[in-house]
């Protein structure tokens, strides 16, 4: 299926068993409520994630049952980070085999590569598949950042498409329009300047909190698509609190609680990873109880607004 780079792309968790196990039922009830929210992808292995903590049978499970469930109605991404470029290959070879439609690329891991080892890097993965590529930059987490004139080089590869924003500086996605136009696809990776990045001209959003309110997500997008920004702040108000939870250390065990209590997940997580107890456990609570309490009903968006799956996928 050929990637359509724009739109929400949950970076969905991975859900467990209480005896550490893939729990496949809770992971695909999810993934039906993303596409029943109109999300335009699915992206499996975020790094701030638990991806380093799945074995590779496990991301091979999780690619091909998420493959099969959406059945074509969206495309299924990939995330790869992987400390060696033949580890990277590979990978990329794997999520081909297993039926992704993409891939989602870091850096090279542990090693803090310079701009010539990073973008040499980029382009042997990319010379390696014919999956289209998104780039994730996020400096903050990873240390190293791909710069304009990294992106420059990399513009000669094909299949390297897209962007995932996460330098944290909404005037990148500026930055980026003004040094290469349309050449890449910008996807704001950062949930709490997802609206202020759609305004100023970024094509979609690899969100987070998506995973407990995808109809609430989507509805920020589409409303800033459709020209009705006033709605759309006022929406980002009341779920920025929720927002906020997606930028801390402990972002999966935030979304977790909150995915329990919109019943589209389990707040099981891997160890070193422990569920959130105590104070901060009734902190993240507060927020999550108090947005429920005066969730908004969401703004009607025009059928010609609107573009269906089914809709998307012909239209690819």
């Amino acid at each position: 299926m050929t990637v359509k780079w724009e739109g929400v792309f949950p970076a969905v968790t991975t859900k467990f068993t209480e005896d550490d196990r893939l729990n496949m039922a809770a992971f695909l009830k999810n993934v039906e409520a993303q596409l029943a929210a109109g999300v335009n992808g699915i992206i499996l292995g975020g790094t701030l994630g638990e991806a380093s903590t799945l074995s590779e049978e496990e991301k091979a499970v999780l690619v091909r049952e998420t493959v099969s469930f959406s059945a074509g109605r969206v495309p299924v991404i990939l995330n790869i980070a992987e400390q060696t470029t033949a580890g990277a290959i590979a990978a990329a070879a794997a999520a081909r085999r297993d039926g992704a439609s993409g891939l989602m690329l870091l850096p090279p891991m542990r090693y803090k590569a310079d701009a010539r080892e990073t973008v040499a890097f980029f382009k042997a993965v990319a010379a390696s598949t014919d999956l289209p590529i998104m780039i994730y930059n996020n400096p903050i987490d990873y240390r190293i950042l791909v710069t304009l004139d990294m992106f420059g080089e990399l513009a000669a590869c094909d299949n390297i498409q897209a962007v995932k924003e996460s330098t944290r500086e909404a005037g990148n996605i500026t930055r980026m329009r003004n040094r290469f136009g349309d050449r890449f696809r910008l996807l704001c990776g950062v949930d709490t300047i997802a609206l202020e990045s759609l305004v100023l001209g970024a094509d979609g959003w690899v969100a987070g909190l998506v995973c407990a309110f995808p109809a609430e997500t989507v509805a920020i997008y589409e409303l800033v698509k459709a020209g009705r920004l006033a709605e759309a702040v006022d929406l980002n108000r009341w779920f920025f609190p929720l927002l906020e939870l997606d930028v801390h250390p402990k972002l999966v065990q935030n979304i977790k609680l909150a995915e329990v209590h919109t019943g589209l997940g389990t707040e099981q997580v891997r160890l070193p990873r422990l569920p959130l107890e105590g104070e901060e456990r009734e902190q993240v609570l507060a927020i999550i109880q108090k947005a429920l309490q005066s969730r908004p009903r969401l703004p009607e968006i025009p059928e010609k607004q609107q573009v269906s799956q089914k809709d998307r996928v012909a239209a690819e």
